[in-house]
Protein backbone atom coordinates (compact mmCIF):
# COMPACT_ATOMS: atom_id res chain seq x y z
CA UNK A 1 0.00 0.00 0.00
CA UNK A 2 1.12 3.71 -0.89
CA UNK A 3 0.20 6.63 1.10
CA UNK A 4 -0.20 10.27 -0.46
CA UNK A 5 -0.39 13.72 0.99
CA UNK A 6 -4.17 14.52 1.69
CA UNK A 7 -3.80 18.35 -0.94
CA UNK A 8 -1.29 20.31 -0.05
CA UNK A 9 -0.81 18.89 3.90
CA UNK A 10 1.55 16.44 6.07
CA UNK A 11 -0.97 14.37 6.63
CA UNK A 12 -0.92 10.55 4.99
CA UNK A 13 -3.76 8.95 3.37
CA UNK A 14 -3.38 5.21 1.68
CA UNK A 15 -3.97 5.27 -1.80
CA UNK A 16 -7.08 3.28 -1.55
CA UNK A 17 -9.87 4.73 0.68
CA UNK A 18 -12.41 2.37 2.33
CA UNK A 19 -15.83 3.85 0.94
CA UNK A 20 -18.95 2.86 3.33
CA UNK A 21 -21.90 3.78 0.69
CA UNK A 22 -22.70 0.22 1.65
CA UNK A 23 -23.37 0.33 5.09
CA UNK A 24 -26.63 0.13 6.13
CA UNK A 25 -29.53 0.98 3.98
CA UNK A 26 -32.33 -1.46 6.23
CA UNK A 27 -35.84 -1.15 4.96
CA UNK A 28 -36.75 2.20 5.95
CA UNK A 29 -33.55 3.60 4.31
CA UNK A 30 -35.54 3.53 0.80
CA UNK A 31 -33.08 4.35 -2.24
CA UNK A 32 -30.19 3.07 0.29
CA UNK A 33 -30.59 -0.62 0.29
CA UNK A 34 -30.14 -0.59 -3.54
CA UNK A 35 -26.73 0.47 -2.79
CA UNK A 36 -25.87 -2.03 -0.08
CA UNK A 37 -27.60 -3.54 3.12
CA UNK A 38 -24.08 -4.49 5.21
CA UNK A 39 -24.72 -4.87 9.04
CA UNK A 40 -22.97 -4.32 12.00
CA UNK A 41 -20.86 -7.29 11.70
CA UNK A 42 -19.87 -7.62 8.19
CA UNK A 43 -18.97 -3.72 8.62
CA UNK A 44 -16.63 -5.23 11.26
CA UNK A 45 -15.56 -7.70 9.01
CA UNK A 46 -14.90 -5.50 6.07
CA UNK A 47 -13.19 -2.35 8.06
CA UNK A 48 -11.10 -5.03 10.12
CA UNK A 49 -9.70 -6.25 6.96
CA UNK A 50 -9.09 -3.27 5.08
CA UNK A 51 -7.16 -1.95 7.88
CA UNK A 52 -5.19 -5.28 8.35
CA UNK A 53 -4.20 -4.71 4.29
CA UNK A 54 -2.77 -0.98 4.85
CA UNK A 55 -5.92 1.32 4.61
CA UNK A 56 -5.98 3.88 6.99
CA UNK A 57 -8.56 6.37 4.98
CA UNK A 58 -12.20 6.23 5.39
CA UNK A 59 -15.33 8.00 3.42
CA UNK A 60 -18.46 7.84 4.34
CA UNK A 61 -21.20 10.74 4.50
CA UNK A 62 -24.12 11.84 6.72
CA UNK A 63 -26.68 10.94 3.65
CA UNK A 64 -25.81 7.33 3.26
CA UNK A 65 -28.49 5.62 4.67
CA UNK A 66 -29.78 8.46 6.66
CA UNK A 67 -26.70 8.30 8.85
CA UNK A 68 -26.72 4.52 9.67
CA UNK A 69 -23.25 4.51 7.44
CA UNK A 70 -21.68 6.58 10.34
CA UNK A 71 -22.60 5.00 12.93
CA UNK A 72 -21.59 1.57 11.95
CA UNK A 73 -18.64 2.94 11.18
CA UNK A 74 -18.09 4.86 14.16
CA UNK A 75 -19.26 1.15 15.72
CA UNK A 76 -16.89 -0.67 13.95
CA UNK A 77 -13.93 0.97 15.13
CA UNK A 78 -14.68 1.00 18.66
CA UNK A 79 -15.20 -2.59 17.86
CA UNK A 80 -11.85 -3.47 16.65
CA UNK A 81 -10.07 -1.17 18.91
CA UNK A 82 -9.01 1.00 16.12
CA UNK A 83 -6.86 3.92 17.97
CA UNK A 84 -8.35 6.98 16.88
CA UNK A 85 -4.29 8.00 15.39
CA UNK A 86 -4.58 5.42 13.02
CA UNK A 87 -7.03 6.39 11.04
CA UNK A 88 -8.48 9.14 8.53
CA UNK A 89 -12.07 9.60 8.86
CA UNK A 90 -13.24 11.57 6.13
CA UNK A 91 -17.33 12.34 5.92
CA UNK A 92 -19.32 14.74 3.74
CA UNK A 93 -22.53 16.86 4.43
CA UNK A 94 -24.82 18.75 1.73
CA UNK A 95 -27.68 15.89 1.01
CA UNK A 96 -31.05 16.02 2.91
CA UNK A 97 -31.16 14.81 6.13
CA UNK A 98 -34.62 15.63 6.91
CA UNK A 99 -37.99 17.39 6.17
CA UNK A 100 -37.66 21.00 6.88
CA UNK A 101 -36.02 23.76 4.17
CA UNK A 102 -32.71 24.14 5.92
CA UNK A 103 -32.41 20.27 6.51
CA UNK A 104 -30.30 20.04 3.36
CA UNK A 105 -27.27 22.14 1.18
CA UNK A 106 -24.42 23.98 2.08
CA UNK A 107 -25.83 26.85 4.33
CA UNK A 108 -24.08 27.71 7.45
CA UNK A 109 -26.92 26.38 9.51
CA UNK A 110 -26.79 23.39 8.13
CA UNK A 111 -23.37 22.96 8.04
CA UNK A 112 -23.03 24.01 11.65
CA UNK A 113 -26.30 21.58 12.58
CA UNK A 114 -24.89 18.76 11.00
CA UNK A 115 -21.10 18.29 11.83
CA UNK A 116 -22.14 17.58 15.53
CA UNK A 117 -24.55 14.64 14.25
CA UNK A 118 -22.20 13.26 12.01
CA UNK A 119 -19.06 13.59 15.35
CA UNK A 120 -21.71 11.72 17.65
CA UNK A 121 -22.19 9.19 15.06
CA UNK A 122 -18.76 8.44 13.78
CA UNK A 123 -18.06 8.59 17.86
CA UNK A 124 -15.13 10.54 17.43
CA UNK A 125 -14.15 14.57 18.70
CA UNK A 126 -12.80 15.15 15.25
CA UNK A 127 -13.36 14.58 11.61
CA UNK A 128 -10.16 14.67 9.59
CA UNK A 129 -11.44 15.66 6.24
CA UNK A 130 -14.98 17.44 6.09
CA UNK A 131 -16.44 17.74 2.46
CA UNK A 132 -19.14 19.61 0.69
CA UNK A 133 -20.91 16.60 -0.89
CA UNK A 134 -22.64 18.59 -4.02
CA UNK A 135 -23.31 22.17 -5.56
CA UNK A 136 -25.40 24.66 -3.58
CA UNK A 137 -26.93 26.71 -6.11
CA UNK A 138 -29.01 29.36 -3.65
CA UNK A 139 -25.84 29.74 -1.03
CA UNK A 140 -23.12 31.95 -1.56
CA UNK A 141 -19.48 30.50 -1.61
CA UNK A 142 -18.00 32.81 0.77
CA UNK A 143 -20.93 31.52 3.65
CA UNK A 144 -19.91 28.35 3.11
CA UNK A 145 -16.17 28.64 3.35
CA UNK A 146 -16.78 30.74 6.28
CA UNK A 147 -18.32 27.99 8.42
CA UNK A 148 -16.28 25.36 7.39
CA UNK A 149 -12.98 27.89 8.37
CA UNK A 150 -14.66 28.09 11.63
CA UNK A 151 -15.22 24.41 12.29
CA UNK A 152 -11.38 23.91 11.88
CA UNK A 153 -10.57 26.78 13.95
CA UNK A 154 -13.12 24.98 16.27
CA UNK A 155 -10.71 21.75 16.45
CA UNK A 156 -14.19 19.85 15.41
CA UNK A 157 -12.40 19.26 11.85
CA UNK A 158 -9.17 19.46 10.71
CA UNK A 159 -9.28 19.79 6.74
CA UNK A 160 -11.78 20.40 4.33
CA UNK A 161 -12.74 18.97 0.42
CA UNK A 162 -15.66 19.55 -2.01
CA UNK A 163 -17.37 16.86 -4.01
CA UNK A 164 -18.74 17.39 -7.65
CA UNK A 165 -18.10 20.68 -8.07
CA UNK A 166 -17.05 22.39 -11.49
CA UNK A 167 -13.88 23.59 -11.43
CA UNK A 168 -13.96 27.44 -11.76
CA UNK A 169 -16.19 27.22 -8.56
CA UNK A 170 -13.50 25.92 -7.00
CA UNK A 171 -10.55 27.81 -8.50
CA UNK A 172 -13.09 30.64 -7.20
CA UNK A 173 -13.16 29.28 -3.84
CA UNK A 174 -9.79 28.56 -3.42
CA UNK A 175 -8.71 32.84 -4.47
CA UNK A 176 -11.96 33.60 -1.48
CA UNK A 177 -10.14 31.30 1.12
CA UNK A 178 -6.42 33.18 -0.12
CA UNK A 179 -7.55 36.48 -0.04
CA UNK A 180 -9.15 36.35 3.81
CA UNK A 181 -6.48 33.15 5.65
CA UNK A 182 -9.32 30.42 5.39
CA UNK A 183 -9.42 27.26 5.45
CA UNK A 184 -9.11 26.03 1.82
CA UNK A 185 -10.24 23.23 0.01
CA UNK A 186 -7.81 20.36 -0.14
CA UNK A 187 -9.44 17.96 -1.77
CA UNK A 188 -11.96 16.96 -4.52
CA UNK A 189 -14.03 14.26 -4.29
CA UNK A 190 -14.89 13.12 -7.96
CA UNK A 191 -16.48 10.89 -10.54
CA UNK A 192 -12.98 9.11 -12.68
CA UNK A 193 -13.20 6.02 -14.44
CA UNK A 194 -11.19 4.47 -17.54
CA UNK A 195 -14.68 4.95 -19.22
CA UNK A 196 -15.61 8.26 -17.93
CA UNK A 197 -12.70 10.57 -18.23
CA UNK A 198 -14.30 13.70 -18.66
CA UNK A 199 -12.90 15.46 -15.62
CA UNK A 200 -9.34 15.26 -17.16
CA UNK A 201 -10.68 18.39 -19.49
CA UNK A 202 -10.90 21.21 -16.75
CA UNK A 203 -10.61 19.78 -13.53
CA UNK A 204 -7.27 17.61 -13.63
CA UNK A 205 -5.55 20.56 -14.80
CA UNK A 206 -7.01 22.84 -12.14
CA UNK A 207 -6.18 19.79 -9.36
CA UNK A 208 -2.41 19.76 -10.76
CA UNK A 209 -2.05 23.71 -10.97
CA UNK A 210 -3.50 24.41 -7.10
CA UNK A 211 -2.48 20.81 -5.79
CA UNK A 212 -5.71 19.22 -4.80
CA UNK A 213 -5.93 15.86 -3.78
CA UNK A 214 -8.33 14.08 -6.36
CA UNK A 215 -10.69 11.16 -3.86
CA UNK A 216 -12.32 9.07 -7.04
CA UNK A 217 -15.50 7.89 -6.85
CA UNK A 218 -17.32 5.11 -8.34
CA UNK A 219 -13.72 3.77 -9.84
CA UNK A 220 -15.73 0.76 -11.87
CA UNK A 221 -18.69 2.86 -12.97
CA UNK A 222 -21.46 1.96 -10.50
CA UNK A 223 -20.01 -1.65 -11.43
CA UNK A 224 -20.12 -1.42 -15.31
CA UNK A 225 -16.19 -2.03 -14.99
CA UNK A 226 -16.14 -5.01 -12.84
CA UNK A 227 -16.20 -7.38 -15.46
CA UNK A 228 -20.02 -8.87 -14.94
CA UNK A 229 -21.36 -6.75 -18.25
CA UNK A 230 -20.21 -6.08 -21.79
CA UNK A 231 -18.13 -7.88 -24.25
CA UNK A 232 -17.21 -11.85 -23.04
CA UNK A 233 -19.99 -11.66 -19.72
CA UNK A 234 -23.49 -12.54 -19.20
CA UNK A 235 -25.29 -9.45 -16.73
CA UNK A 236 -26.49 -11.21 -13.36
CA UNK A 237 -29.39 -10.63 -12.22
CA UNK A 238 -30.77 -8.57 -9.51
CA UNK A 239 -27.13 -6.55 -9.54
CA UNK A 240 -26.75 -2.80 -8.95
CA UNK A 241 -26.52 -1.73 -12.53
CA UNK A 242 -30.40 -3.25 -13.30
CA UNK A 243 -31.64 -1.44 -10.90
CA UNK A 244 -29.83 1.67 -10.13
CA UNK A 245 -28.25 2.40 -13.42
CA UNK A 246 -25.61 5.42 -12.64
CA UNK A 247 -23.24 7.18 -13.45
CA UNK A 248 -24.31 7.50 -17.02
CA UNK A 249 -21.17 5.68 -19.34
CA UNK A 250 -21.23 6.06 -22.97
CA UNK A 251 -21.66 1.89 -23.52
CA UNK A 252 -19.79 1.95 -26.77
CA UNK A 253 -16.63 3.22 -25.35
CA UNK A 254 -17.20 1.65 -22.37
CA UNK A 255 -16.83 -1.70 -23.54
CA UNK A 256 -13.86 -1.14 -26.19
CA UNK A 257 -12.26 -0.53 -22.62
CA UNK A 258 -14.05 -3.61 -21.41
CA UNK A 259 -12.49 -5.82 -24.10
CA UNK A 260 -8.97 -4.47 -23.77
CA UNK A 261 -9.26 -4.59 -20.29
CA UNK A 262 -10.05 -8.37 -20.29
CA UNK A 263 -7.48 -9.34 -22.67
CA UNK A 264 -4.75 -7.47 -20.21
CA UNK A 265 -6.54 -9.09 -17.27
CA UNK A 266 -6.64 -12.78 -18.84
CA UNK A 267 -2.74 -12.30 -19.57
CA UNK A 268 -1.90 -11.50 -16.04
CA UNK A 269 -4.18 -14.17 -14.53
CA UNK A 270 -6.63 -10.87 -12.64
CA UNK A 271 -9.76 -9.54 -13.17
CA UNK A 272 -10.86 -7.19 -14.99
CA UNK A 273 -12.22 -4.67 -12.03
CA UNK A 274 -8.69 -4.82 -10.67
CA UNK A 275 -7.00 -3.51 -13.89
CA UNK A 276 -9.42 -0.85 -14.08
CA UNK A 277 -8.71 -0.03 -10.81
CA UNK A 278 -4.60 -0.48 -11.35
CA UNK A 279 -5.49 2.02 -14.70
CA UNK A 280 -6.91 4.49 -12.19
CA UNK A 281 -3.80 4.21 -9.11
CA UNK A 282 -1.33 4.43 -12.33
CA UNK A 283 -2.51 8.76 -13.04
CA UNK A 284 -0.46 10.90 -11.50
CA UNK A 285 -3.12 13.00 -10.46
CA UNK A 286 -5.08 10.52 -8.28
CA UNK A 287 -4.13 10.87 -4.70
CA UNK A 288 -6.88 7.77 -3.16
CA UNK A 289 -9.58 5.99 -5.18
CA UNK A 290 -12.33 4.80 -3.35
CA UNK A 291 -13.78 1.03 -3.28
CA UNK A 292 -16.40 0.11 -1.88
CA UNK A 293 -17.50 -3.80 -0.99
CA UNK A 294 -20.72 -5.76 -0.27
CA UNK A 295 -18.11 -9.05 0.45
CA UNK A 296 -14.57 -9.13 1.66
CA UNK A 297 -14.05 -11.38 -1.34
CA UNK A 298 -14.81 -8.49 -3.30
CA UNK A 299 -12.94 -6.18 -1.06
CA UNK A 300 -9.93 -8.22 -1.33
CA UNK A 301 -9.97 -8.31 -5.03
CA UNK A 302 -10.13 -4.79 -5.17
CA UNK A 303 -7.36 -4.40 -2.86
CA UNK A 304 -5.15 -6.95 -4.81
CA UNK A 305 -5.27 -3.79 -7.41
CA UNK A 306 -2.55 -1.89 -5.38
CA UNK A 307 0.14 -4.93 -6.80
CA UNK A 308 -1.27 -4.87 -10.25
CA UNK A 309 1.18 -2.62 -11.92
CA UNK A 310 0.46 -1.83 -15.86
CA UNK A 311 3.48 -2.19 -18.10
CA UNK A 312 3.96 1.06 -20.33
CA UNK A 313 2.86 -0.91 -23.04
CA UNK A 314 -1.00 -2.22 -21.35
CA UNK A 315 -1.43 1.86 -20.25
CA UNK A 316 -0.73 2.98 -23.74
CA UNK A 317 -3.20 0.45 -24.84
CA UNK A 318 -6.25 1.69 -22.35
CA UNK A 319 -4.94 5.08 -22.60
CA UNK A 320 -5.92 4.99 -26.72
CA UNK A 321 -8.58 2.97 -26.29
CA UNK A 322 -10.28 5.18 -23.24
CA UNK A 323 -9.34 8.25 -25.14
CA UNK A 324 -11.42 11.44 -25.01
CA UNK A 325 -13.10 12.69 -27.96
CA UNK A 326 -12.06 16.35 -29.16
CA UNK A 327 -13.90 19.36 -27.49
CA UNK A 328 -13.33 22.87 -27.64
CA UNK A 329 -11.09 24.64 -26.51
CA UNK A 330 -9.47 21.65 -25.79
CA UNK A 331 -8.27 20.81 -29.17
CA UNK A 332 -7.80 24.45 -29.88
CA UNK A 333 -5.64 25.32 -27.09
CA UNK A 334 -3.87 22.09 -28.09
CA UNK A 335 -3.65 23.57 -31.56
CA UNK A 336 -2.21 26.57 -30.67
CA UNK A 337 0.01 25.73 -27.20
CA UNK A 338 3.01 24.73 -29.54
CA UNK A 339 3.54 28.20 -30.78
CA UNK A 340 5.03 29.55 -27.16
CA UNK A 341 7.49 26.90 -26.88
CA UNK A 342 11.06 28.00 -28.13
CA UNK A 343 12.34 25.67 -31.38
CA UNK A 344 15.94 24.13 -30.37
CA UNK A 345 18.84 26.43 -31.99
CA UNK A 346 19.74 26.07 -35.02
CA UNK A 347 23.35 27.37 -36.26
CA UNK A 348 23.97 28.91 -39.40
CA UNK A 349 25.53 27.29 -41.39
Amino acid sequence: MKYNPLGRTGLFVSEICLGAMTFGGNPEAGFWKTIGDLGQPEVDGIVGRALAAGVNFIDTADVYSYGQSERLVGQALSNLGVARKDVVLATKVFGEMGPGPNDRGASRGHIMDSVHGSLERLQTDHIDLYQIHGNDSVTPVDETLRALDDLVRQGLVRHVGVSNWTAWRIAKALGQSEARNWARFETLQAYYSIAGRDIERELVPMLTEEKLGLMVWSPLAGGLLSGKYGPGATTPEGSRRTTFDFPPVDRDRAWACVAAMREIGEARGISVARVALAWLLAQPHVMSVIIGARTQAQLDDNLAATDAELSAGELARLDAVSALPPEYPGWMLQRQGGSRRPKPFQPKS
